[in-house]
């Protein structure tokens, strides 16, 4: 069976209130509790986690390499522009991640549109609200499950 770590960075412990018109006012707990109902639907073991510091998260990135995990969603927070530590734990435990982000990054400030952890993901998925989690989950899983994508139709 597939098993999925979700590892949340600073500030996302306040989802909810924290800026709702920027990040939504779903808390973290909701979209925990959304992730684990769509992960049931994919027969998918998934695990989460929250910590404002950045030891703790690449503890954490380690620890679910050695437990087994099969992938890794990571929404890093502020650290995305400039934790180094955090992208070699990923490019260290060699796991497909995908990064995500709430906002879209890309339309907020300038500092925001750089992401030292971006090249050792599979993906990045930014701007979709709480949905940027859902569609994580589905890359991530179809991803780990090997399936082909949609051949192309030329004209």
């Amino acid at each position: 069976m597939l098993r999925i770590k979700v590892i949340n960075g600073p500030n996302l412990n306040l989802l909810g209130t924290r800026e709702p018109q920027v990040y939504g006012d779903m808390t973290l707990e909701s979209i925990e509790n959304r992730l684990k109902r769509e992960a049931e639907e994919y027969g998918v073991e998934i695990d989460f986690f929250q910590s404002n510091h950045e030891g703790a998260l690449i503890d954490c990135i380690h620890e679910a390499a050695r437990a087994g995990c099969s992938g890794l969603i990571l929404n890093p927070g502020a650290y995305t522009h400039y934790s180094y530590a955090i992208r070699d734990a990923i490019a260290a435990v060699g796991m497909p991640t995908v990064e995500v982000h709430l906002s879209n990054v890309h339309s907020r400030e300038e500092f925001r549109a750089r992401s030292v952890i971006a090249p050792v993901c599979m993906g990045q998925i930014s701007g979709l609200g709480a949905d940027s989690y859902s569609a994580a989950l589905f890359a991530l899983v179809k991803k780990l499950e090997g399936a082909k994508p949609a051949p192309s139709h030329r004209d």
